[in-house]
């Protein structure tokens, strides 16, 4: 899909590896595609062709993982003991963990208020009920030589020419230049994302929760004025972390045939004793943005759907991953987003350095071995 890039920047970044560690508030892990199957690793000789023995073979060792090797429960009395007073002060270690990721959310909802009149500002001037000082303007032009940004100079004939109210299409051009979000947005989703004049953040009171606010202007679609998206947490006190717990999404009122989240299929079913032909519709799910609205529902054990367990556990934690996005990119950096510059940040990967073979202090690494030889 091409995509609006002011500065002509890829923004398509490198896969990362999965992150095995539990989604939290101060840890997580970022996906830029949809969460797919992992393939079997290749064997080779005579484990090749057996795929049952294959299969007998990984359920076997799959069933080790986390199993006890029996060397502890081996351990004399004494040492057992001490291990029970290491178990006691790790758990008051959790305890204290727990207080420490407390004060870290309240935090953020401190400052959250602090940030909120310069959203309320930068909302103000994006849809064009407000004008940037003078003093804002100067600071911006000193940014942007300081970047290297500065955009060509624009010219009173031009001006005139095309009068603009705002910023054109602010949020859903911040949106597009997010790789995993860009992937989200389909080509009818856009004509209602023009729409959009503002996503918010809200922390819910008494509640570890925070909640994603996107609101609309009115258009062709659907009637609500706001759309919004709640993340729960809960305490783990054995890790000690806050972590995610489940989402909820609000309902959407689309108009009559503008559901963007279905399609309609059809196909024709004769009667094999009339021979008559009938057309007969079908509404299936379609890929779309505002499917990120849905509430995803993840049983509490794979007993209660075999089937389709690891799936919504996996599209749980991605929408999960994606509020993150929002709540701690998008939203607080969303004039970087739209310029395309907050993607040179994202494109940055340690793989992409390679070692010069020189230490901290500049000195050649090869000629330190030589001179220790």
């Amino acid at each position: 899909m091409e995509q609006n890039n002011p500065q002509g920047v890829d923004i398509k970044s490198k896969d990362k590896p999965d992150d095995l560690i539990a989604p939290t508030p101060n840890n997580t892990p970022i996906v830029t595609a949809p969460v797919q199957t992992l393939a079997q690793p290749k064997m080779a000789g005579s484990f090749a062709p057996n795929a049952a023995l294959v299969s007998d073979l990984q359920g076997r060792l799959g069933s080790l993982v986390g199993a006890s090797s029996g060397y502890v429960e081996s351990l004399p009395a004494e040492v057992q003991r001490r291990l029970q007073g290491l178990k006691s002060l790790q758990a008051d270690h959790a305890k204290l963990e727990t207080e420490f990721h407390k004060e870290i959310f309240a935090l953020e909802k401190k400052y959250q208020q602090l940030y909120q009149p310069l959203y309320t500002e930068r909302t103000a001037i994006v849809l064009g009920n407000q004008e940037p000082t003078d003093a804002q303007v100067t600071a911006g032009k000193a940014i942007e030589a300081e970047d290297g940004t500065a955009a060509p100079a624009i010219t009173e004939e031009s001006d005139s020419a095309s009068p603009l109210t705002g910023v054109p299409e602010f949020w859903l051009t911040a949106m597009k230049n997010h790789s995993q979000l860009e992937e989200m947005i389909q080509e009818r989703d856009e004509d209602v994302l023009k729409h959009l004049t503002d996503i918010g953040l809200q922390y819910l009171d008494g509640e570890h929760a925070f909640r994603l606010v996107f609101s609309f202007a009115p258009n062709d679609f659907f009637t609500n004025s706001q759309l919004t998206k709640t993340y729960y947490y809960e305490t783990n006190s054995a890790l000690g972390d806050i972590v995610f717990d489940h989402a909820e999404g609000d309902q959407i009122d689309w108009k009559e045939g503008k559901d963007l989240t279905v399609a309609v299929e059809s196909r024709k079913q004769r009667n094999k004793h009339t021979n008559e032909t009938r057309v007969v519709k079908k509404t299936v799910p379609a890929e779309s943005f505002f499917t990120f609205f849905q509430t995803v529902t993840v049983p509490t054990s794979p007993e209660d759907d075999e089937e389709n367990f690891e799936l919504l556990q996996e599209r749980a934690e991605v929408d999960y991953e994606i509020g993150e996005e929002f709540k701690e990119k998008i939203i607080p950096h969303a004039v970087d987003w739209f310029t395309g510059k907050a993607i040179e940040y994202e494109g940055l990967d340690m793989d992409d350095y390679e070692d010069d073979g020189e230490d901290f202090y500049g000195e050649d690494s090869e000629e330190d071995d030589d001179d220790e030889e």
